[in-house]
Order: C-alpha cells, then sequence, then structure tokens
C-alpha cells in the first residue's frame, strides 16, 4: 500500500490534485481516482494533457513511452518523475 502524500497545487477553490503518488499501477490508479472522487478531466486540464491519453493509460491501451502519454504516466504515478529522482540523468 502507498502512502506518500500525493502533489497539491493551490487554486482559489483550494487545493487541486497536480499528481498521484509513485508507485501505482493502471488499475491503482483508477481505483484511486475512483476513491477521492478526482475528475480525470480535471486532472487532463491541469496538467494540459489530454483527457483520453489519461484515459488509455488508466484502462491499460497505453503504455507511456513517449511524448504526452510519457508526461501522463508520470502525473497518474504509474513512472517515476524524472525531475524528482534523485541522480536522474540532467
Amino acid at each position: 500500500m502507498n502512502t506518500a502524500k500525493p502533489r497539491y497545487l493551490w487554486t482559489t477553490e483550494g487545493p487541486a490534485l497536480k499528481a498521484l503518488p509513485y508507485p501505482q499501477t493502471s488499475d491503482t490508479a483508477s481505483a484511486w481516482v475512483k476513491a477521492h472522487c478526482v475528475a480525470v478531466a480535471d486532472l487532463a486540464r491541469l496538467n494540459n494533457l489530454p483527457r483520453l491519453v489519461l484515459v488509455d493509460l488508466l484502462r491499460g491501451r497505453l503504455r507511456g513511452h513517449r511524448g504526452q502519454a510519457h508526461r501522463a504516466a508520470i502525473v497518474l504515478g504509474l513512472k517515476p518523475d524524472p525531475e524528482a529522482t534523485p541522480g536522474a540523468a540532467a
């Protein structure tokens, strides 16, 4: 069970979820989104990503290897954030 706290971005309405905690699988990320009543569209809009890319990652249709799918996989916690990982190549 992952106990890491998610990162939040504060808005005028209060905290808005910026990214799910790493590590996740598509099943656990989908369950987390449903359990916390987070709209996938809001998560996509907040991170400037297409909603369907997030949906396809949650359904297991995409792996998140390149481009927007890779960025979306980081947002969903499916992949570690290379900028936040210690010792990451610059």
